[in-house]
């Protein structure tokens, strides 16, 4: 009793400025603090503002630009504001998606960082109802010669592999980077992807007062501990010992929670909804009520602590509420729906209790052992969070790269073959291997493989979905206007080349810290790139993360805004991947090519330059792209192709390779480009907009007459015959170069299973 009364005064004990700071208040918000309070708070008060007012839950530094995505077209049922986005797909179904970052996790423990990654953003989605079908990641990680790199490589993608797998959720598309701008401070986003049908959609919002709170899943423990504020924080050398602040996942655990609250919900038992994410129970709990009510004013929430399934003994109530222990749930039931609720959970062998009644006093408050630890405003702690207006500078334009200054190589088949085999660009099978991709069923194709999207069938169907996540760090750095608009146009491309029509985002924004105005102005550009994107492709922002102060030692990350894009395919018979090109087909470029060189790979990889030398990114003509991804789609709808793959990375030499790699049969390019434009541009050079496509005889004069009636522009750059790659001569020095699929497969596969050889 005297340890417990000891614990109390503690709690209860008033917080100073400096205490404040301790917790990441700094003074303006001490002060904003305790005049919304009142008074000084206490330290459980304290902890709550800490998580609710940091970066990671309030997007204080980010809010105000975030307003300027379009969030809204003929398909979105609910945008940003819960725990997912939603988009009718017909058939009274929907599409629940979102992706999240855990990058300071992961790099402290990648194993538990990756895997926990992927249980909360599964929580996100079977949270509003949803079954997941899908999980994407985008990861990205320091030069290959760092020291850590390979150890976080192999920690990472284990506990991407290890969770989803156990929970039994296919992981069906990705992508991997390496670049020594992630030495300090990798990235691992996770997106899942759900569906539920319309009319059994949960929300956060929606409790009303006099109704019981309902905690399910999995005790509450000490780890994950001032997660989010740990996370909302730069890194420093030796920031590896916070691991405490790393939750810890069990996906056999998640697996059940999702099978129970499925269940229940099927009951109507359930008010409202929400995952105990980020700032655990305290987030969970406040943003219930600050968007109760029967109009969304606001309600109270009371909880008593000591009926919080604890694994734990002798937990404080501000470890209780700031604990961030995964697969956990809190919802808000009808009262005579407790029973059946406990039932359903007890079935399940999962923790369920009732800890407490929301009220209409619109405050949050908390008992500790009969004590009142916490009695606060609900407002302030959502409404009244700070939202900078930070101050950012234009980011500095690079001059032109003038090619012309360098000479060109030898040889360009073995040019091919270093670009097919850099680190960003060779295949990351090995990654991808190690999940399971075709559990549940209905994995159609997996874009690691075969495509430039997944294609996940819709259980039961004749329809699917397209899933992509595109992001070019090297572009945005370059030009961060131009690098958010391609990354939101490179999804709406890599959708249509399957044959899907792309519906909506969700984004993660990674970033440094934007309190700097140089980083700042890196990310308002960025987001009004990808924002004017958006609105001209109709392709809205449903859902998202913004992760800032990624870095370390005030060193910050490539500016790094991930684009996960969703699609809907009407006929699974209607779809085009990398693996259909046929001998003796033409190979079809649709769009032009004006040999943008400017942050390119060959730039990088054959030229070896970096930072300002690399030149600007390629502009992103939004009309020309939406026309141009229209067109291949009706192709594909009217089975005019065989196979289709955008234009990204390497230009068309590169896609041509992993087409015939694909296919497995060889691509004999053609001298194409504009007369006298340098070889490398033609085949190296990464004009947007542009998509190859393997076309059979008969249907070449169909697929021309399509063309030109579109106004679309189109060129013939080769014919898929033999098993060779074939880069032609031209009339003055370049020498034809001959690289048979077996040598060029085997430096495209070799150099991720050789480099990750012998990893503990």
């Amino acid at each position: 009793m005297a340890d417990s009364s000891r614990t109390i005064a503690a709690m209860q004990a008033e917080q100073t400025q400096t205490d404040a700071a301790e917790h990441g208040i700094n003074a303006e918000e001490w002060e904003r603090l305790i005049s919304r309070l009142g008074r000084k708070p206490n330290l459980v008060e304290l902890g709550i503002y800490s998580v609710m007012w940091s970066e990671h839950c309030s997007y204080k530094s980010s809010r105000r630009h975030l307003s300027k995505f379009p969030t809204q077209n003929e398909h979105v049922i609910q945008g940003p504001g819960e725990n997912a986005g939603v988009i009718d797909i017909g058939d009274g179904q929907a599409a629940i998606f979102k992706m999240e970052s855990h990058n300071h996790p992961s790099y402290i423990e990648p194993y538990q960082g990756a895997a926990t990654g992927v249980g909360g953003i599964l929580r996100d989605v079977f949270t509003m109802g949803a079954r997941p079908i899908a999980l994407v990641n985008a990861l990205r990680f320091g030069d290959p010669s760092h020291e850590k790199t390979r150890s976080l490589v192999a920690g990472v993608v284990a506990g991407i592999g290890g969770y989803g797998n156990c929970v039994g959720v296919p992981t069906v598309a990705g992508e991997t980077q390496f670049d020594k701008g992630y030495n300090g401070n990798i990235l691992v986003n996770a997106m899942a992807v759900g569906l539920a049908d319309q009319d059994k959609i949960f929300y956060a919002r929606g409790a009303t007062p006099g109704n019981p709170i309902f905690y399910v899943g999995s005790k509450t423990g000490r780890d994950g501990i001032h997660g989010a504020t740990m996370a909302s924080a730069e890194f420093s050398e030796g920031d590896e010992e916070k691991r405490p602040t790393v939750q810890v996942g069990d996906p056999f655990t998640e697996k059940l929670l999702i099978e129970a609250c499925l269940e229940l919900m099927a009951t109507d038992a359930i008010q409202a909804i929400q995952d105990m994410g980020a700032a655990g129970l305290t987030s969970s709990s406040v943003e219930m009520a600050d968007s109760g009510g029967a109009n969304g004013e606001g309600i109270g929430v009371r909880m008593d602590l000591d009926k919080v399934p604890q694994r734990e003994t002798g937990m404080s109530a501000y470890e209780i509420m700031l604990s961030e222990s995964q697969e956990r749930m809190l919802m808000v039931l009808y009262p005579d729906k407790i029973d059946l609720a406990k039932q359903i959970f007890e079935k399940y062998d999962l923790d369920a209790e009732v800890i407490g009644e929301t009220t209409d006093t619109g405050r949050l408050t908390l008992l500790q052992h009969g004590e009142v630890v916490c009695d606060i405003p609900v407002a302030p702690l959502a409404e009244d969070a700070p939202n900078y207006d930070r101050p950012w500078v234009e980011p500095p334009g690079r001059a032109p790269l003038d090619i012309a200054k360098y000479p060109e190589p030898e040889d360009y088949g073995e040019v091919l073959l270093k670009l097919m085999s850099c680190p960003d660009m060779a295949s990351k099978r090995w990654v991808w291997e190690q999940y399971d991709r075709h559990v549940m069923g209905d994995t159609v194709d997996s874009s690691q493989s075969m495509g430039d999207a997944a294609i996940v069938r819709i259980h039961g169907t004749n329809k699917a979905l397209a899933i992509t996540s595109d992001c070019n760090p090297h572009y945005v750095a370059a030009d961060p206007y131009e690098g958010g608009k391609q990354a939101v146009a490179e999804a709406y491309r890599n959708l249509s080349a399957v044959g899907a029509k792309p519906i909506a985002i969700t984004d993660n924004l990674n970033f440094g810290n934007p309190e700097k105005p140089d980083t700042m102005g890196y990310i308002v550009k960025a987001i009004e790139g990808m924002a004017e994107a958006c609105r001209v492709l109709d392709f809205p922002v449903v859902s998202g993360n913004v992760s800032l102060y990624n870095e370390t030692d005030g060193i910050a990350i490539p500016p790094t805004p991930v684009c996960g894009g969703v699609g809907l395919i009407e006929d699974i018979s209607k779809i085009a991947t990398l693996k259909g090109a046929q001998p003796g087909d033409a190979l079809i470029l649709i769009g032009e090519t004006k040999g943008h060189m400017g942050a390119s790979l060959y730039a990088r990889e054959i030229l070896g330059l970096e930072g300002d030398a690399l030149g600007p990114p390629p502009p992103v003509d939004l009309e020309v792209e939406k026309r141009n991804a229209d067109f291949v789609r009706s192709l594909i709808e009217q089975g005019l192709v065989n196979a289709v793959h955008d234009v990204s990375d390497g230009g068309i030499a590169c896609a041509a390779a992993e087409m015939a790699l694909a296919s497995g049969v060889g691509v004999e390019l053609s001298d194409f480009g504009p007369e006298r434009q340098r070889y490398s541009a033609n085949f190296f050079g990464e004009t947007q907009g542009r998509v190859i496509l393997s076309v059979s005889q008969s249907d070449l004069s169909a697929l021309i007459q399509n063309a030109e009636l579109r106004d679309i522009r189109w060129n013939r750059v080769g014919d898929i015959i033999g098993e060779e790659l074939v880069l032609p001569d031209d009339t003055y020095s370049i020498r034809e170069a001959r690289i048979p699929l077996a040598r060029l497969r085997e430096a495209h596969e070799g150099w991720l299973p050789t480099y990750m050889d012998g990893v503990d």
